[in-house]
């Protein structure tokens, strides 16, 4: 070899060791185990291909950056942190992870947020004993029951899935052990409220709030951290027997500040004064004759009380429910109805409303005297059956009174001789007053009338038999036919004595006819003018007491 060669082959050492020193200078000088930042330059089936400076590409499984669904979430040009696990493998490419690099980073905010009180951001994912696992970017943390909220969840598995603030409260890297609280950050927040809330806070403010928690006595309301009361008497204008009926938790309302006493911290509030009182505008609202629709709030045996509005309660007196009698408001209504009204009357001075059901009704009864004339026959079940007379009903609601004088010609002492309960009649309209609601029929009109020819059947001097139907101190009554009775007047039976004779009702007598007078319907009889033996058989056993009686007062004492 020449001495040219030697100096040449010199020469290419030289270069070859300052071509690797400037090539070496030339890109980055990496370590494994570190957290470096590289751009995603291709992906394929299995990889993610990214770009980190380094004489080589770094090589990313794709499963690293697949969803729950299996679809990728990265893109060619994006910027990612990742792990340098291996400079170079058996096919000369550099390993490298998205995961454990996420891991590493995560743990860098798990430490900031414990040692600097950060928050972190995680997601609830299961339920546990005692409290929640919590997702922080991978690395799962335990977050207790106590410290989820300011007060216990109700409902555990409606935070599945959702995503919170947390603070790390202890952690413990080697064991892989994170304990977060969501509580802490909450009290921080309200405690901040609190104090701003106090300073705006004044006694005749009106207000907004969150109804926290109901008690038998009242509502507390959360104003932004301080509580205030507002008491059942001052939850609404109505009537209010507990605070659920006009208020619910979570329910965001109104308030007015009634009394705040800075030093205990106590606020007294007001719902029914952010609303105006409904007695003061009830007569330019709702004036006598107007229509208005309410809830029936409670049944009486006197009534029903609808609520027209809040605050706003009339009575419909049981007698302006319907217009046909009826017995109780329960007939006619049911709590919690919604029905329309009529006013009948406002007195606001003593808030009290009368209202009326029947008066936006029709009147069943201004139709009823044209659909059954006097003269008219219908057909209708007993309802009732009294001393003076059975009712009958003709319509739905409306019931016809046969009076007991209209029942037979016979005498008849109760109705219950003549009819049963639930039996079906037909009668005789005699008249319809629809103003006082009466319907007054008649029976015996379908009967034939005994007194019809009655003068030509009986005349003075006839006799007949008959039967006594009562005995009276002026006589006893004998019935010679169905439904035709005449008097034997007591100067008739006597024959001449003081007393008369022993003579009971169901005895079958005969009498003769002194008198018919068919107009007054009376037919005067007589016993003792019949012949000497009928007399002496009726009051045989009279006389002969009586003639005991007298021998024994003629009797001398001693």
């Amino acid at each position: 070899m020449s001495v040219i060669d030697d100096k040449t082959d010199a020469a290419e050492d030289v270069g070859e060791t300052e071509f690797e020193r400037l090539y070496k200078t030339g890109i980055k000088e990496l370590e494994e185990g570190e957290v470096i930042k590289g751009r995603v330059v291709k992906i394929t089936s299995d990889s993610v291909v990214v770009d980190i400076g380094y004489k080589s590409e770094g090589v990313v499984p794709l499963r690293e950056f697949l969803d729950r669904d299996g679809k990728p979430t990265i893109e060619v040009g994006a910027e990612i942190a990742v792990l340098l696990e291996k400079l170079e493998d058996d096919l000369g490419y550099v390993i490298l992870s998205k995961a454990r690099a996420d891991q590493i980073t995560v743990w860098d905010d798990i430490v900031e947020s414990h040692d600097k009180k950060k928050e972190i951001e995680g997601t609830i994912v299961q339920a546990a004993k005692g409290g929640f696992y919590v997702d922080i970017k991978g690395v799962q943390a335990f977050l207790p029951s106590s410290q989820v909220d300011l007060k216990p969840a109700r409902d555990p598995q409606s935070l599945i899935g959702k995503i919170f603030r947390f603070l790390v409260i202890k952690y413990n890297r080697r064991k892989n052990n994170v304990i977060v609280s969501r509580r802490i950050i909450l009290e921080e927040k309200r405690e901040m409220l609190r104090k701003e809330t106090l300073a705006k806070i004044e006694e005749g403010a009106v207000v907004e709030g969150t109804v926290k928690n109901i008690t038998d006595y009242g509502a507390f309301i959360d104003l932004g951290g301080v509580d205030g009361l507002a008491h059942l008497s001052d939850l609404s204008w109505g009537k209010v027997t507990h605070p659920s009926q006009v208020l619910r938790v979570g329910d965001n309302v109104r308030v007015k500040i009634l009394k705040f006493d800075r030093a205990e911290n106590k606020i007294s509030l007001g719902v029914r004064q952010t609303k105006t009182d409904p007695w003061t505008t009830v007569r330019e609202k709702y004036p006598v004759g107007s229509r208005a629709r309410g809830r029936v709030t409670n049944l009486t045996d006197y009534g029903a009380f609808v609520e027209i509005e809040e605050g706003l309660e009339g009575l419909i007196h049981i007698s302006e429910m319907s217009w046909t009698k009826i017995r109780h408001p329960s007939q006619k209504l049911k709590g919690g109805d919604t029905v329309e009204v009529m006013v009948l009357d406002v007195d606001s001075g003593n808030k009290r409303l009368s209202l009326g059901l029947k008066q936006v009704e029709p009147n069943p009864w201004d139709e009823i005297g044209v659909k059954y004339p006097p003269g008219s026959r219908i057909k209708g079940v007993i309802k009732n059956i009294t001393d003076f007379g059975v009712f009958v009903g003709v319509e739905e609601g409306i019931d016809g009174l046969v009076h007991i004088s209209d029942l037979s010609w016979r005498k008849v002492k109760h109705p219950s001789e003549v009819f049963t309960k639930g039996t079906e009649v037909e009668a005789v309209v005699l008249n319809v007053d629809k103003d006082a609601h009466r319907f007054s029929l008649s029976t015996k009109i379908l009967e034939k009338n005994p007194w019809e020819g009655v003068e030509d059947r009986y005349r003075p001097g006839m006799t007949a038999g008959g039967r006594i139907t009562s005995v009276a101190d002026f006589g006893a009554f004998v019935e010679i036919e169905e439904g035709l009775e005449g008097l034997v007047h007591i100067s008739e039976l006597t024959r001449g004595r003081k007393t008369a004779p022993s003579v009971k009702v169901g005895d079958m007598v005969e009498v003769e006819i002194l008198n018919v007078n068919p107009e007054e319907k009376k037919i005067g009889l007589s016993i003792r003018s019949i012949g000497k033996t009928q007399g002496e058989a009726l009051m045989g056993g009279e006389t002969a007491g009586k003639t005991g009686e007298n021998e024994k007062e003629d009797e001398p004492v001693g």
